[in-house]
């Protein structure tokens, strides 16, 4: 039987963080690259190459290899240099935002990638907020300096002043586009040489020491002056990199390099050993949770729907927050109120899945889902416990769905219903029973649509629907929740999990809901789990 200090020891080696950026900053190209440094993989995949044998190994659903982009968060974990690392690739493209803040509660760190060209983008500000959120900590990847782009001074200032984060440079870039010759290391006083084309995960090349050293006046005798102004003046004007600040989400170390040749990836991942947090206490609605606790406990933040088309399985990405799995462990499910046993659950090692033999507070483990779990549900040893913060936002956009043949309507039923556990998309009834979809984003839509017909063989009739918002609805006694539901029964409906809803077909018509309903609560975002009718 494992000790406890055992489990200390096996917490404390796991590394659990989310890679997040703008889309096409090169998110899913850094994943792959340090997929190859822990071995899980021996060959980046040509994620912009539609049609090439390979494609990024993050980005498994067949959607996602069409149009080469991520739309789902992938959990890969690899070994490291003695550590458990569990990265977590979320969805770039901001129709998907949702989906991302919820893996952004599962971590510990984030890497923040940024595109050198293009700077400090729209979706890049919104996940740093969520990140500000839960103060984690930010490493930053300053990508594709193996193109013409802006100067480093000037994307630091960027970032400093557009995300209010104060930045630690510990490497430093030597020219850039056809003249990158590699970046400096403002840490270890040294220069790493740069030569393009490292698919493999190789040495990343000629270590040089020292700033003063003869040798970078005779491999860059037109740069090397530049480099040495800019490092001086970096020492004495910027501010050190310090751990602490870091790990409270007030400063950012920040990294300079090429995903796409494999240069500037492996220092990202040393510094996420040495500095990001093993995983940390998680606050419950009762009590703040130790990890090296020896109660099981955690929470799933991500349900996904035929990962394995072959077998038509739901997974649920579950996060442990403390404690261990171990095959066959059996567990209270809080929201059902019942026991349920852990049969079976999945480890993720790029684009395979293994039984898992045993995991720890930091890991996430894949649990085989029959329909009792759902986003934001809590599993423990027994213990009462509620972990908070996995969001629900209300939907902006509508369609109405309806199967173009009425005898595939159970399947259309079955298939919504599982994405919409999923998050994909939310599905909204409205009275009359008509089946509507809502969605922060027009992408989502299009990514249902293929998914109804490619997994569940529905080929559907969409429309739109003349609707504004939609709104939860929080009612102060049941009475109310009665006199409601007469008097605007033309614009109520229910999600997928039964809350009432409040359809709005402008925004006149909310306001005027909210003025004539003062007592009433019409809720924006809600969380997972969360009954609004009281």
């Amino acid at each position: 039987m494992p000790s406890e200090s055992d489990l200390q020891r096996a917490v404390a080696r796991r590394r659990t963080f989310a890679i997040i950026s703008h889309p096409d900053a090169g998110k899913t190209t850094l994943t792959e690259k340090l997929l190859m440094y822990g071995g899980a993989i021996q060959l980046a995949g040509a994620v912009k190459a539609r049609r090439a044998s390979r494609h990024a190994t993050s980005d498994w659903m067949e959607v996602e290899k069409q149009r080469g982009i991520s739309v789902t968060s992938s959990v890969m974990q690899f070994e490291y240099e003695g550590h458990t690392v569990n990265l977590l690739d979320t969805p770039g493209h901001e129709d998907f935002s949702e989906d991302t803040y919820r893996v952004l509660t599962a971590v510990d760190a984030a890497v923040m990638v940024i595109d050198a060209a293009k700077g400090v983008e729209a979706q890049t500000i919104k996940l740093l907020e969520v990140c500000r959120l839960r103060n984690t900590p930010i490493i930053t990847f300053v990508n594709k300096f193996d193109r013409e782009v802006r100067g480093p001074l000037e994307i630091l200032e960027e970032i400093e002043e557009t995300l209010r984060i104060d930045c630690a440079p510990v490497t430093w870039p030597i020219g850039m586009g056809k003249t990158f010759r590699g970046v400096f290391s403002l840490h270890d006083d040294r220069l790493l040489r740069f030569r393009a084309g490292q698919e493999r995960a190789e040495a990343d090349g000629e270590l040089i020491e020292g700033i003063e050293n003869p040798r970078l006046d005779e491999l860059f005798p037109d740069e090397i002056e530049t480099l040495r102004e800019e490092v001086e003046l970096l020492r004495g004007a910027s501010a050190p990199f310090d751990p602490e600040l870091f790990l409270a989400g007030k400063q950012s170390p920040v990294f300079f390099g090429s995903g796409i040749n494999n240069f500037g990836v492996r220092d990202v991942l040393e510094a996420l050993l040495t500095w990001a947090p093993e995983p940390q206490a998680r606050e419950a609605s009762e009590r703040l949770v130790e990890p090296a606790e020896a109660p099981f406990s955690g929470f799933v933040f991500k349900i996904q729907a035929n990962m394995d088309p072959k077998h038509r399985d739901r997974i649920a990405f579950f996060r442990i927050c403390s404690g261990r799995y171990q095959p066959g462990k059996r567990v209270q499910h809080l929201r059902l109120g019942r026991e349920i046993r852990l049969g079976n659950a999945l480890t993720f090692m790029a684009n395979e899945r293994v039984t898992s033999e045993e995991a720890v507070a930091g890991d996430i483990i894949g649990i085989h889902n029959h329909g009792q779990l759902q986003i934001g549900d809590t599993l423990t040893d027994g213990e009462a416990l509620s972990f908070r913060g996995i969001p629900h936002f209300a939907p902006e956009l509508f369609l109405s769905v309806r199967p173009k043949d009425p005898f595939r309507a159970k399947q259309l039923q079955k298939g919504l219903k599982e994405l919409g556990e999923e998050g994909a998309i939310q599905v909204l009834i409205l009275g009359g029973g008509r089946t509507v979809l809502g969605a922060v984003g027009q992408l989502q839509f299009d990514i249902v649509r293929h998914r109804l017909a490619e997994e569940y063989g529905v080929d559907a009739v969409y429309e739109s629907v003349a609707l504004h918002t939609a709104r939860w609805l929080k009612f102060p006694n049941p009475a109310m929740a009665e006199d409601f539901a007469r008097q605007e029964a033309s614009s109520l409906g229910r999600d997928g999990v039964g809350n009432p809803v409040f359809m709005a077909t402008n925004r006149y018509n909310l306001e005027l809901a909210e003025e004539r309903w003062p007592e009433v609560r019409f809720v924006a975002t809600r969380e997972h789990g969360e009954l609004m009718a009281d």
